[in-house]
């Protein structure tokens, strides 16, 4: 007659689970592996949904392979008739096509949060989707999300407006965001590299909320946009309100740039530090 000792009961803690659909990075710096490094960082369960792949480092991005539609459409459904998604964060989309699905499939799964970095121009300011993508972005994913979080080449491309060269012509965007008739907009003033200070504007209907931080002299940036709408919809995920989630999103990707020149990854334009010594106390 054999003995079992009995084990105690495991304690379960919920994570928070939280969606990227987006495309990959073989480098390891942006897309989907930036994604799931913030979301972890930051204290929620990461899943994925690549609707391309590249052959990317730090040096450039040397080829774009999109994922065909219909296993675009397999991800969505395993992971959302399985899993319990809170809030989802959407980056690159590749085509028309693919733009419209997600749309439908948000639509028919009805996540509580969606952020959307709106992935549309390279950093050599070439456009990433065809005019006529943009167009169903605007009118078929972008009405959906709570927030979105453009920089200055991707709200020009938005609004149809010339590129802001300063901080005045930045402002002049927000009337021109808010006839887009979104929920939420953050204004990303990065690309403004002769100011001092890196200011960020959390459009509203009825307010402006601004975050302005000074800024930090390094090469490695690679995936801050990634890094900060992933880290938003993680806080999301957890519970705070919007306002909250930019702040601590908007702190954690402060430090992230911070710490990044602790790294030494690749040739070119590295990564920020996700995993930052203390990156768990942020509050």
């Amino acid at each position: 007659m054999s003995s079992h000792t009995a084990t105690p009961s495991a304690t379960f803690v919920s994570t928070p689970v939280v969606l990227t659909i987006a495309g990959s990075d073989s480098g390891g710096g942006a897309g989907i592996q930036a994604d799931i490094k913030a979301m972890s960082a930051t204290g929620s369960y990461a899943c994925s949904v690549i609707t391309a792949i590249t052959a990317q480092n730090t040096l450039g991005v040397s080829a774009i392979f999109p994922i065909p539609l219909e296993h675009v459409e397999k991800q969505l459904d395993a992971v959302f008739t399985d899993l319990n998604v809170v809030a989802v964060k959407v980056g690159m989309l590749a085509d028309s096509e693919t733009i419209k699905l997600v749309a439908a499939k948000l639509k028919q799964y009805h996540p509580e949060f969606l952020v959307v970095d709106p992935v549309m121009v390279a950093t050599s300011g070439d456009l990433l989707l065809k005019t006529s993508a943009i167009d169903t972005l605007k009118s078929e994913l972008l009405p959906l999300a709570d927030l979105i979080t453009p920089n200055l080449p991707e709200s020009a491309a938005l609004t149809n407006s010339p590129l802001p060269t300063d901080d005045l012509s930045m402002r002049a965007m927000v009337e021109k965001l808010r006839q887009l008739n979104l929920k939420a907009v953050l204004l990303k003033g990065g690309h403004l590299e002769k100011e001092d200070n890196s200011t960020d504007l959390l459009i509203f209907d009825d307010r402006i909320e601004e975050f302005t931080a000074k800024r930090i002299q390094t090469l490695n940036t690679h995936g801050t946009g990634c890094t900060l709408s992933s880290a938003i919809a993680s806080y999301l995920a957890q519970g705070n309100d919007l306002l909250r989630a930019v702040k601590l999103g908007k702190n954690y990707i402060s430090h992230a740039i911070a710490h990044a020149d602790e790294l030494q990854i690749g040739q070119g334009y590295g990564p920020v530090n996700h995993f930052f010594k203390g990156h768990r106390d942020i509050v």
